[in-house]
């Protein structure tokens, strides 16, 4: 079976980490986001896959090579620009001549999500399938109409609040027959200059069945923002199998589902409560305590007496001891003075907000730390409020506390005004 993965787009909402990297390479439970897509659609029985690039394509590239190292052929497709998944799909049309399943690569799906949309496509022989899943938000997606509750009425962009036609979201995981290439040619362009697959999928769906298999809302995670990055890294980790091959120092304790690289040390006093994951090279404790969801990059340094919870920290980042990162996203080469603190509760209790392409997003979680880019630096006791974001390249000066997003290449420092008296004795 062959497959359309499309991986072209900029995760501009998740900036600063897309910044240097596209949003597919992002890694969650130890994999880039792309490769656990890779290893649903060929559990689900493909064998060979066209991937859509633009944004970084190269370094897409690089990492997925022939494909051989996951079982199956890869061969790409350049889109020339941000112009739309209906325009990325087009170009797919040369390489294929039967059905063919297509998916975003910017998001988690489980292979059973995947082999139910084949199913149903084989059984019910229309010119599209595709998957649908509840939301508890309907105005953050494309939302699907249904009729009989198994076939597409209408297709909603983003509906307002209280105005969905219904709470299942387009799951972006489609099969489809030839016969959209056609519809495509006939979409036009959306104000955004983007070209849309769905417009092309609602022209069919006035003229022939369009058919919607149901997913469970736990074969799916959504990547848009910066906190669904902690939603997938869960995901990824409750569902990997885990092994510890690393250096175990005794006095350390492991408890739960933990994973530990050959290379990587965990010393004397560290308590490490799965599902965590710790990769080549790193180095963690002593007297650490590392709690559930937690995903620990390549080459990564925890100092003495540091906490860290329910957070993503990337290759080559050092943490110094006594700070505590809570519910927070690390770049790459990332450096922490000792005693940095990320807030993650605000005061009274309420859910956290974040800047997103310049306006202020409610996430819905009470807990919710920072967010920063890579090669930032904080010196010792620095602060970082709940819901932050620091560019990447910036520093962050000693006993400052960071309430509001720093921009890239920033040096921010707490000023101090000293005054002279003479001493008399």
């Amino acid at each position: 079976m062959k497959t359309v993965i499309l991986a072209a787009g900029e995760g501009v909402r998740l900036q600063p980490i897309t910044s240097t990297r596209p949003k597919h390479l992002i890694r969650v439970g130890g994999k880039p986001i792309i490769a656990h897509c890779i290893e649903a659609v060929k559990t689900a029985g493909a064998d060979e896959a066209l991937i859509v690039i633009y944004y970084m394509g190269d370094a897409i590239r690089q990492y997925l090579d022939d494909g051989k190292k996951f079982g199956l052929k890869i061969d790409y497709l350049e889109q020339k620009g941000v112009l739309g998944t209906g325009n990325a799909a087009s170009l797919a049309e040369p390489h294929v001549q039967d059905d063919f399943l297509l998916v975003y690569g910017d998001l988690l799906f489980s292979a059973e999500a995947v082999k139910s949309v084949v199913k149903a496509h084989k059984a019910e022989k229309q010119a599209v399938t595709m998957s649908v899943v509840a939301v508890g938000n309907p105005e953050s997606y494309g939302i699907v109409e249904l009729e009989d509750e198994k076939y597409v009425k209408r297709l909603v962009e983003k509906p307002k609040r209280g105005e969905a036609p219904s709470n299942l979201a387009n799951a972006g995981v489609y099969m489809f027959s030839t016969e959209i290439f056609d519809k495509i040619k006939e979409i036009s362009a959306s104000a955004r200059g983007e070209w849309e697959i769905t417009d092309a999928i609602s022209k069919l769906a006035s003229e022939k069945k369009v058919v919607a298999v149901k997913t469970p809302k736990k074969e799916w995670v959504d990547i848009g923002r910066p906190w669904d990055l902690l939603e997938a890294n869960c995901w990824a980790l409750t569902r990997m199998g885990h092994r510890v091959s690393g250096l175990i120092e005794q006095g350390a304790h492991l408890i739960g589902p933990v994973s530990v690289a050959e290379t990587a040390r965990v010393r004397s006093g560290a308590y490490i409560e799965g599902p965590v994951f710790i990769d080549e090279n790193s180095d963690v404790g002593p007297n650490c305590y590392v709690r559930p969801y937690t995903s620990i990059g390549r080459n990564v340094r925890i100092g003495n007496a540091c906490e860290i919870k329910g957070s993503i920290i990337m290759d080559k980042t050092h943490i110094g001891h006594l700070s505590y990162v809570g519910d927070s996203i690390l770049g790459e080469n990332c450096n922490l003075g000792a005693g940095t603190i990320t807030g993650n509760y605000r005061l009274d209790g309420g859910t956290i907000k974040m800047m997103i392409k310049d306006e202020v997003v409610d996430s819905g979680r009470r807990k919710l730390g920072a967010v920063l880019g890579d090669n930032v630096k904080t010196g010792i006791n620095a602060l970082l409020m709940p819901g932050v974001k620091v560019g990447n390249n910036s520093w962050v000066g000693p006993n400052l506390v960071v309430h509001r997003d720093l921009p890239p290449n920033t040096v921010a420092l707490l000023s101090q005004n000293v005054e002279s008296h003479e001493l008399k004795l």
